[in-house]
């Protein structure tokens, strides 16, 4: 948000409401529900972040380099038709997933009927007795208001991590 940005008045609850309730079905793993959450045209970005001097032009992360997400919504549908198979061997017990989303703050958008919406969130995953990792990103979302309800139709996802702590990325950010 840039300085002077005008706050959509009423609406930052209204966002905070719906990052939370994403965030609870997440950790139930109602993906189904989830996706009800998102638009026919969602995309769902997680960049790798790269460690590269403050004069570099390109940054720490760029379209075009390596992706942990870089997904459609027909993309995240496999995911979540892989995460619920029978075959997914490496979810048989599940991941414990808890989302903490904080730092909320919300601007008006491009497009009537858009808005902006930068937050931070911590994910926890648990895995067996001992097998624990802590996900930190900061995420800015492009929420759209569709028949009334809100639905996030971007989502980038800059992690804090350049080298990822855990095994795998089997979760939502």
């Amino acid at each position: 948000m840039g300085a002077g940005a005008v706050v959509v008045s009423g609406e930052l609850a209204e966002v905070e409401r719906f990052l939370y309730l994403e965030a609870r079905l997440l950790d139930g793993e109602r993906y189904l529900e989830w996706l009800e959450l998102l638009t026919e045209d969602v995309h769902y970005w997680v960049p790798g972040v790269e460690n590269r001097n403050r004069k570099d032009p390109e940054g720490p992360v760029a379209p075009g380099r390596m992706a942990y997400f870089d997904d459609t919504r027909l993309d995240l549908e496999r995911r979540i038709r892989r995460f619920t198979s029978d075959t997914a061997w490496a979810e048989n017990p599940p991941t414990r997933h808890f989302h903490i989303v904080s730092n909320v703050e919300v601007e008006p958008a491009e497009r009537d009927g858009e808005l902006r919406a930068h937050s931070v969130t911590i994910v926890h995953r648990g895995r067996y007795e001992a097998n624990e990792d802590v996900l930190y990103a900061r995420r800015e979302d492009l929420i759209r208001r569709v028949g009334g309800e809100l639905r996030l139709a971007r989502r980038t996802a800059i992690l804090a991590h350049n080298v990822l702590p855990s095994k795998n990325l089997n979760t939502f950010l």
